[in-house]
């Protein structure tokens, strides 16, 4: 697969240079043309750094063919509008997508605090090979050759961080969830998390590719 970093948390992948287009988590810190020619869009969950509506609808309008795979309170707010080419998914189902195998894991969005409600949040096993997990520390039931790892968040911590790369124990881990650092602070996860999580690891910068 042909995997491009995006802003934030978006990612999007290919099997080939001329094959369909997947894109994941197109949101509002990503952007805004991030989903425009995508055959596919995967979201895993309704927080808007993860799900850009507008965006989402603008790629939707552009491409008739182009399709979502979501969780219910996403597509509830794009069915109408899109008949057809909605679909809800949940942790155990699977389904073929922009001709790539995906498989879905997980069920709830970290905790934030206490005091705020858990959202639903699935991730994302494509072609048994890259795993999103969205905001989430889910560890699949299978292994796992690239990793997209959320580095920093209101809901999680370095040494979370590392504890769930080395219990999936992926070949190499991508930094993913990280628009709120600036360039000290990229480079001060690159160094903890990267020299602790026992795997390679890589940042790459939105727009830069890397075949898996």
């Amino acid at each position: 697969m042909i995997l491009t970093k995006l802003g934030h948390s978006c990612v999007r992948l290919r099997k080939d240079e001329q094959g369909p287009t997947l894109v994941i988590d197109p949101g509002v810190f990503t952007q805004a043309d991030a989903a425009l020619g995508a055959d596919a869009i995967l979201i895993t969950h309704e927080h808007s750094d993860h799900f850009g509506e507008e965006s989402v609808r603008a790629a939707l309008d552009a491409n008739p063919a182009a399709q979502v795979w979501t969780l219910k309170s996403v597509a509830e707010q794009l069915s109408s509008a899109y008949p057809g080419r909605v679909h809800t998914v949940g942790n155990g189902d699977s389904f073929t997508a922009a001709g790539l195998d995906i498989q879905v894991h997980g069920e709830l969005h970290a905790v934030i605090h206490p005091d705020i409600p858990q959202v639903t949040n699935v991730g994302f096993l494509v072609e048994g090979a890259l795993f999103h997990p969205g905001d989430a520390l889910t560890v699949p039931d299978h292994s796992v050759e690239t990793l997209m790892v959320p580095v920093n968040a209101p809901w999680n911590k370095a040494s979370e961080v590392i504890d769930y790369v080395r219990e999936v124990k992926p070949v190499r881990a991508i930094s993913m969830h990280d628009a709120l650092l600036a360039e000290t602070g990229l480079a001060l996860y690159g160094r903890v998390v990267g020299g602790l999580i026992g795997t390679e690891y890589e940042r790459l910068q939105p727009g830069a590719s890397q075949t898996l």
